[in-house]
C-alpha cells in the first residue's frame, strides 16, 4: 500500500511540475488577451453546481473549440486571456443537454449568467427533448440518487430513501451499509448531524422523505472533508426555498408501519431569504427472533435456544430554519438552526432455555423486557463567506455548536421455569436501569481557494472540533422472595466523560494539462486529543494525543464528452465515538452481554478506486474497481465468558451459559469491489437505474486466529413510467447475498417497493400509495457466528409488508439557488446502529 501511494503522489508531484513548463511553450499568433468570462454551470431542475461540466469557447461560426475548461466542483467556471470578440460559449456534461449562447469579450472579467443544464432524453447535442430528471445520475467524482424523482417515497422516513440509493444497504433492523461496511459518514446538507453521529437507525426515521432532494454517495472524498468514513460519505441534500417570493408544501401520510405530517415555508425578496421546516410523525414496528447456539468446553457440549417477540414504537419531530442576507456583493452572512427529537420503546418476550452437560445448571426462565431511549440534538452554524471578482476565488468562515443529549434504559421481570410472563408479583427477579448520555461540542472552521488561471486552482483550510461526551447509568434490581423493593447493585453503575479535541489543516492543488486532463493533489493533517473520566469504576486511562497524516488525490482523462476516466486514492481515519467507547454493560440479555471498549484505537483505511464512465445516446454508464485496505480494524466480537477474548468487566461472571460482545483493535480487512451502475430511458416516458455490485472480502486476525474471504454481491434496481395526466408508476427491488464477517456470516438482504402517484390541481397536490414487500410478510436476517468455545445461529424476521398514503401540496414556486457554507464534522465511528440500549 505504501509504494502504490508514492508512486500516486510522485505522479502528481510530476504533473504540477510539469504544467508550468507547458505554460510557458511559446503561442503561435496569440492575439491581445485581456478579457476573462467566468460563470457557474448548474442543474436546470435542483439549481444544484454540474461539477466538472465541460465549458468550452467557440467561434462566432464553427464548431472548433478554441479553448475550454472543466468547471470545478461546484460548477464555476473561469476562461481567461482570451482577446475581444463576439464568440459562443458552450456548456455541456454527460447525462444532460447541451446550452450554448452568445458571449462579447472585452477587456476585463465579463460574468456571464448561469448555465441551467436540463435533463435530457438525448443527452448530447443541440436538439435535445427535455425530459424529467432520472432516478440515478453518474457524476465524476459520486453518484446521485435524486429521491424526490421517485414516487415511491412518499410518506416514509430517511431510512426508506437511503435504502434505494446505490451502494447503500439498510437492513430489518434500520442498520445501513455503504459497499458492504458500516464505517461511514452521513451528512445533511453537507454538514453533520449530531443525531446521526449519536444513533442512525433511530435518527433516520425522524427526516421525512419529502423533506429530501437528492443523497450522494462519495466513495473516495477530498482532503477538503474531514478524514473519517473509510467507506466514504453519505450525503443527504435537503430541499431548498426560492429565487423570488414565497413557497411551501404540506404534506401529510398514514400506513400499517409508520405516519407522519411534514411541511416548510421559504422565502426570499432581494438580499434577504429565509428557510424554514417542521414535521413530526411515529413509527410502529413488529418482529420475532430466534438464537440457537451450541457450546464446546473439556466437559462436553452445552445448547442456548432463544424465542421471543419484539414491538418497536415510538415518535419524533424535526424542524430547521436558516437565514441568508447579502449585505453588499461578494459579501453573505448565513445562520441556520435545526432541533432534532425522539423518543420510544421496544418490548420484548424472550424464552430461554438453557440445557448445560451438567444438568444441575440446566435453566428455563422467560425474561419480558421493556427497552426506553430518547435523544435531543440541537444545531446552530453561523457563516461568512467573500467572493471576488476573480472567479472562483472565495473565502469563508463557519462556527457551530450541537447539543446532542440521549437517554437509554430498561426494565425487565424474569420467570424463573415458565414459558408465559406472569403477573408481575409473580417474577423471580426484577431489575432496571436508566442512563443518558450528555454531550455537546463546538466546531471552527475556515477555508480559502485561490485560482491560478482557467484550470489550476490552490484550496486551503484550517479546522478545530472540540467534543465533550459521556455516560451516567445506574442500575437497581429486585429479588421478591428477598427484599421487599428495589436496590442499587454494587458494579454495576457507571458514570464516564470523555473529550475528543481534533484540529486539522487541509491543502488541495488542482490542475488541467490540455483540455482533456484534470488532476489534484491533497493531505490533510488532523492531530487529536483524548481524555477520559472513570468515576464509578477504577479504569484507567491515559490521555493521548497523536498525528495522523492523510493523503489523497485524483486524476481524471476525459477522451470524449461522454467518455471519461478516473483514478483516485485517498487515506481515510475512523476514531471511535461513545457508543464503541461506552463501558457500561448491558444484561438486558441475561444470556448475551454487551458494553463498549474505552481503550480503542483509531483505524486508518487506505483506498484505490479506477472508475470509467460514458454516455450512450439515452443511457450513461459508470464502472468501478476499487480496492480498500484497514490494518487495524475495529470489529465487533463475541467470546464465551469462560474463555474471553478481553477482559472482562468487573462483575461479569465466568459463566459456560454467557457469551459477552464488545469492540476490538483485532482485524486487517480488504475489499476487492466491482461495481457497474447505469441510468437509462429505454422508453420516452420510461427511466430505468440498475446497479450490480460484487465483493471479494478478505478478513485476517492473529489475535483471534481467524481468517475469512469469500464473495458477496448485491443488485439495485430502480424503474418508473409517466402515464399521461399526471399518473407516474414506480416499482424498486434490492438484493444481497451473505457476507462473510470475521466471525461468521451476515445475513441475505431481500426488499422490493412499488408506488402510484397522481397530481392534479394544477401539479401542485401529489396523492400516492405505497406498498413494500406484498409477496412475503417479513424477510429472515439470519446470521451465523462461529469461534472456538461455540457456534450460533440467529434469525431476526423483520415485518416488511406495509402500505402508506400519501398526501401533499405545494404553493408558490421555483428552488433556492443560494448554497450555505456547512461543516462537515465527519470524523467519528458511531452510531451505525439501531438505539443504544442501556
Amino acid at each position: 500500500m505504501k509504494t502504490s501511494t508514492q508512486l500516486l503522489l510522485s505522479f502528481l508531484l510530476l504533473l504540477v511540475a510539469a504544467r508550468p513548463a507547458a505554460a510557458q511553450a511559446p503561442a503561435t499568433a496569440a492575439p491581445a488577451a485581456t478579457g476573462a468570462l467566468t460563470g457557474t454551470v448548474l442543474d436546470s431542475l435542483s439549481r444544484q453546481p454540474v461539477a466538472y461540466a465541460t465549458v468550452v469557447l467557440l467561434p462566432a461560426t464553427g464548431d472548433k473549440a478554441l479553448t475550454g475548461v472543466a468547471a470545478d466542483d461546484q460548477g464555476k467556471f473561469s476562461l481567461t486571456k482570451l482577446a475581444a470578440g463576439t464568440f459562443r460559449l458552450r456548456a455541456s456534461y454527460v447525462g444532460y443537454g447541451t446550452r450554448t449562447r452568445t458571449v462579447v469579450v472585452g477587456t476585463g472579467t465579463t460574468a456571464v449568467s448561469n448555465f441551467q443544464l436540463p435533463t435530457t432524453a438525448q443527452a448530447l447535442g443541440e436538439a435535445i427533448i427535455i425530459g424529467s430528471k432520472p432516478v440515478v445520475e453518474v457524476r465524476a467524482d459520486r453518484l446521485v440518487y435524486n429521491a424526490d424523482q421517485d414516487v415511491s417515497n412518499a410518506g416514509g422516513t430517511a431510512q426508506d430513501v437511503l435504502r434505494k440509493a446505490p451502494l447503500l444497504a439498510v437492513d430489518g433492523d434500520g442498520n445501513v451499509k455503504m459497499r458492504g461496511s458500516s464505517n461511514f459518514k452521513v451528512l445533511v446538507n453537507n454538514k453533520p448531524s449530531p443525531t446521526l453521529a449519536r444513533n442512525l437507525a433511530e435518527a433516520l426515521k425522524s427526516i421525512p422523505a419529502e423533506q429530501i432532494q437528492s443523497v450522494e454517495i462519495i466513495t473516495t472524498p477530498s482532503a477538503k472533508y474531514d478524514g473519517e468514513g473509510t467507506a466514504g460519505i453519505i450525503n443527504i441534500v435537503l430541499k431548498k426555498g426560492v429565487d423570488q417570493g414565497l413557497n411551501g408544501r404540506v404534506g401529510a401520510s398514514s400506513g400499517n408501519r409508520n405516519s407522519n405530517f411534514n411541511s416548510s415555508l421559504n422565502f426570499k425578496k432581494g438580499k434577504v431569504g429565509f428557510t424554514s421546516s417542521a414535521s413530526a410523525g411515529a413509527w410502529y414496528r413488529p418482529g420475532d427472533f430466534s438464537r440457537d447456539r451450541r457450546g464446546f468446553s473439556a466437559l462436553g457440549t452445552d445448547t442456548l435456544r432463544q424465542r421471543g417477540n419484539t414491538y418497536d414504537k415510538g415518535a419524533w419531530y424535526y424542524g430547521t430554519v436558516g437565514l441568508d442576507y447579502d449585505p453588499a456583493e461578494h459579501h453573505t452572512l448565513s445562520l441556520a438552526g435545526s432541533v432534532n427529537g425522539y423518543g420510544g420503546n421496544s418490548t420484548q418476550n424472550l424464552l430461554n432455555r438453557y440445557t448445560s452437560f451438567n444438568p444441575a445448571a440446566n435453566q428455563l426462565f422467560l425474561r419480558d423486557t421493556k427497552n426506553l431511549f430518547s435523544g435531543l440534538n440541537v444545531e446552530a452554524t453561523g457563516t461568512y463567506t467573500r467572493t471576488f471578482a476573480t472567479a472562483r476565488k472565495e473565502w469563508s468562515t463557519l462556527a457551530q455548536y450541537a447539543l446532542n443529549n440521549g437517554t437509554y434504559g430498561y426494565d425487565f421481570d424474569q420467570y424463573n421455569n415458565s414459558l408465559v410472563a406472569l403477573e408481575t408479583n409473580q417474577a423471580s427477579y426484577r431489575e432496571r436501569s436508566r442512563g443518558r448520555t450528555p454531550g455537546h461540542e463546538v466546531t471552527f472552521q475556515t477555508d480559502f481557494t485561490q485560482p491560478f488561471g482557467d484550470k489550476n486552482a490552490l484550496e486551503v483550510g484550517l479546522k478545530a472540533i472540540f467534543r465533550r461526551t459521556g455516560s451516567v447509568a445506574t442500575v437497581d434490581g429486585l429479588t421478591p422472595a428477598l427484599a421487599p423493593d428495589f436496590a442499587p447493585l454494587a458494579g454495576r453503575a457507571t458514570d464516564f466523560s470523555y473529550s475528543q479535541d481534533v484540529q486539522a489543516a487541509y491543502g488541495i492543488y488542482s490542475l488541467g494539462v490540455g483540455k482533456k486532463f484534470t488532476a489534484n493533489l491533497g493531505t490533510r493533517l488532523e492531530r487529536t486529543a483524548i481524555a477520559a473520566e472513570f468515576r464509578a469504576t477504577p479504569t484507567p486511562f491515559e490521555p493521548r494525543s497523536y498525528l495522523t497524516l492523510l493523503p489523497n488525490g485524483s486524476a481524471r482523462y476525459a477522451f470524449t464528452d461522454a467518455n471519461s476516466l478516473r483514478f483516485a486514492y485517498s487515506r481515510r481515519i475512523t476514531r471511535p465515538f461513545i457508543d464503541y467507547l461506552n463501558p457500561f454493560v448491558d444484561r438486558s440479555d441475561a444470556k448475551n452481554i454487551t458494553y463498549g471498549n474505552p481503550n480503542l484505537d483509531p483505524e486508518l483505511t487506505d483506498s484505490y478506486e479506477l472508475s470509467y464512465s460514458t454516455a450512450i445516446k439515452t443511457t450513461t454508464i459508470n464502472a468501478a474497481a476499487s480496492v480498500r485496505h484497514t490494518g487495524n480494524a475495529i470489529e465487533q466480537i463475541r467470546f464465551a465468558t469462560t474463555n474471553p477474548s478481553v477482559p472482562l468487566p468487573a462483575g461479569v461472571p465466568s459463566d459456560p451459559s454467557i457469551t459477552a460482545q464488545t469492540f476490538a483493535n483485532v482485524a486487517a480487512n480488504t475489499f476487492y469491489q466491482f461495481n457497474v451502475f447505469l441510468s437509462a430511458k429505454p422508453l420516452a416516458k420510461m427511466d430505468l437505474s440498475a446497479g450490480p455490485d460484487v465483493q471479494y472480502i478478505v478478513r485476517r486476525s492473529p489475535f483471534l486466529n481467524v481468517e475469512r474471504r469469500g464473495f458477496t454481491a448485491g443488485i439495485n434496481v430502480n424503474a418508473s413510467y409517466k402515464f399521461d395526466k399526471g399518473l407516474t408508476l414506480q416499482g424498486f427491488t434490492y438484493a444481497s447475498l451473505p457476507t462473510p464477517e470475521i466471525q461468521g456470516t451476515g445475513s441475505a438482504n431481500l426488499y422490493y417497493q412499488m408506488g402510484v402517484k397522481k397530481t392534479f390541481l394544477k401539479e401542485k397536490a401529489d396523492l400516492s400509495l405505497n406498498i413494500a414487500s406484498p409477496f412475503n410478510a417479513y424477510w429472515p436476517y439470519r446470521s451465523t457466528t462461529t469461534t472456538l468455545a461455540f457456534d450460533e445461529r440467529t434469525e431476526n424476521r423483520s415485518y416488511q409488508r406495509a402500505f402508506r398514503f400519501n398526501f401533499s401540496y405545494r404553493f408558490g414556486q421555483g428552488s433556492q439557488t443560494k448554497q450555505r457554507k456547512s461543516i462537515n464534522n465527519d470524523d467519528t465511528k458511531g452510531g451505525g446502529g439501531s438505539k443504544q440500549g442501556g
